[in-house]
């Protein structure tokens, strides 16, 4: 290996925990005790049920937070909606069904959208901590509108960036994916460009820094970190950004973190 090379790789491989924002793939071996994951998820399912929530906008912590990119701490994010649902023993009841948006196992360029249940969303959990959004009452209903249409998938892109631009359709993410659908619901709009374009007048998204090694290495180590939708600075959606959005829009009615002893307001 040429010298010079060789010191770059150690470089990328060096920061590469820094910039790494993996968390959107499908629950894969457990970080955390199985019966830990399955108390919070259900301890988070009876507050939102509490609070009257048939839509929420949750997310997780699939990393260690000390090694995320400033201004990020969630990983992942999906939207949990009220409704019938089946438990494993076969039985039928009220609960909360998870919408999102994975990377592929074995591919992590291509993503799919997927519902699977609370439990499953935690399961890669890094810390048991969710952050939560809870729209208006007018907003969820319109968040349901979209999301048991053929929209939700429409808006769907498969090509997969951890770091993708929200301006652009070139590339998608668990949060962009739920951001458009936001989008789609605020301004009763299934058209893409027309979401783009309330997203790119509207909507800030979060700075993310890469020195100039990283950027230029990020996509040979790992092909999902693309920044070849991004000028010369990177941003991208993240549920801090969608969480200041709303607020600022007055398209909240509640926001917080929770985590398995206490109730937090961000």
């Amino acid at each position: 290996m040429p010298r010079l090379f060789s010191l770059m790789f150690v470089a990328v491989i060096a920061v590469w925990p820094t910039i790494s924002m993996a968390g959107s793939s499908e629950a894969g071996k457990p970080q955390l005790p199985v019966a830990d994951v399955a108390t919070f998820a259900n301890r988070v399912q009876h507050d939102l049920a509490a609070r009257g929530a048939n839509i929420a906008i949750v997310s997780r912590i699939g990393r260690d937070p000390r090694v995320m990119p400033k201004g990020v701490q969630y990983t992942h994010v999906g939207i949990w909606v009220y409704s019938q649902i089946t438990r494993a023993d076969g039985s039928t009841g009220r609960g909360y069904q998870v919408y999102n948006l994975y990377q592929v196992n074995g591919t992590p360029t291509r993503s799919r959208l997927v519902r699977d249940s609370p439990a499953d969303f935690f399961a890669g959990a890094y810390r048991l901590e969710a952050g939560i959004i809870i729209p208006d009452l007018r907003l969820q209903k319109k968040l349901l509108k979209v999301i048991t249409s053929p929209t939700y998938s429409a808006l769907h892109n498969p090509q997969y960036s951890v770091l993708a631009n929200p301006n652009t359709s070139q590339f998608q993410n668990c949060t962009e994916h739920t951001l458009d659908v936001l989008m789609a619901s605020v301004y009763g709009t299934s058209d893409p460009a027309q979401i783009k374009a309330n997203i790119g007048a509207h909507f800030k998204p979060q700075p993310i820094r890469l020195g100039g090694l990283k950027r230029m290495l990020a996509p040979g180590a790992y092909k999902a970190m693309t920044t070849v939708d991004h000028g010369s600075k990177v941003s991208t959606a993240t549920f801090g950004s969608i969480a200041r959005f709303m607020e600022a829009n007055k398209l909240t009615s509640e926001t917080y973190r929770i985590t398995p002893d206490k109730v937090m307001r961000f």
